[in-house]
This record gives structure tokens, sequence and C-alpha cells, in this order.
């Protein structure tokens, strides 16, 4: 049965697990713990008590972004994205964000992909933002309004 839960640090082993399955140049462990902080809304989505990805919101007054959101690679196109995207979106409506923001690399067309079926659009680019194998890759910026 699936379930949406927000996680406590205690699930901090299991987020670092699922982000270093997912990302190429992933965050460090210390960034992973720093997420379980003050104004920091970290969401997982589990299948039979096992937790199958995560999303992790930074909420600030009218502000929100969305920092990360992973699910596991053999759990992928089974809806679990899209339950934690609907899931960050209503946790940011629910703290009264106006916005919620996020960027994504250029190369993610599955990714940007979902963030417009959310209603995101685009708003700038980051030139060379992210680490890539040939050197470094734009951020695409994003936005929707709450």
């Amino acid at each position: 049965m699936r379930e949406l839960k927000l996680l406590t640090p205690e699930a901090i082993a299991e987020v670092y697990e699922i982000e270093l399955a997912c990302h190429r140049f992933p965050m460090s462990l210390r960034n992973v713990e720093s997420c379980f902080g003050r104004f920091y809304h970290v969401l997982g989505v589990f299948e039979d008590e096992q937790l199958q990805g995560f999303a992790i919101a930074h909420i600030l007054f009218e502000d929100a972004t969305l920092m990360d959101i992973c699910v596991l690679p053999a759990s992928q196109g089974k809806g679990y994205g899209k339950a934690l995207m609907a899931a960050v979106v209503d946790l940011a409506a629910v703290n009264s964000a106006e916005r919620l923001m996020l960027e994504v690399r250029a190369s993610s067309a599955g990714a940007i992909g979902l963030y417009r079926a959310y209603g995101f659009e685009q708003t700038g680019t980051r030139h060379a933002y992210y680490q890539h194998e040939q050197g470094k890759e734009d951020a695409v910026l994003m936005e929707r309004l709450l």
C-alpha cells in the first residue's frame, strides 16, 4: 500500500542511499543531513513500508523551493514522483507559500516534463551551474505560483 509521510532524521541513511542511486553528482551526506533542519520538509513515499523515494522542500515565508526529488531507479515509472510532486505543491500551499521554485539540469527532460505537468514555467537559466562529465551543465530555473 502506497503511503506518503514526513521523514525524520532517522531516515537520513535511507535518503542518502536513494540520493546516491539517483544522481551522477549526488548531494553529500552532510548536505542531506542539513535538509532535516529548520524550514525544511522531507517527504517520503513508501510502498509496503519500504521507502521508494523522497522530496525535500525548503519553505520560508512566501517562498518554497523544491530542493531535491528522487525515486529509486527500480521504482521509477510507478507514479511515485508524481505523488511526491503533488504532495510538495500541497505542502507549500498549506504553509502559505505563494510560489514554488526549483532548478533542474537542462538535460533532465523527464524531470522538466514532470514539472511542466504540475504548472511550472521556466523563469531563467544558470549557465554552467551543475557538474557534468564533460565539464559543466546549465540549470533551468522554474517556478509555479500557488
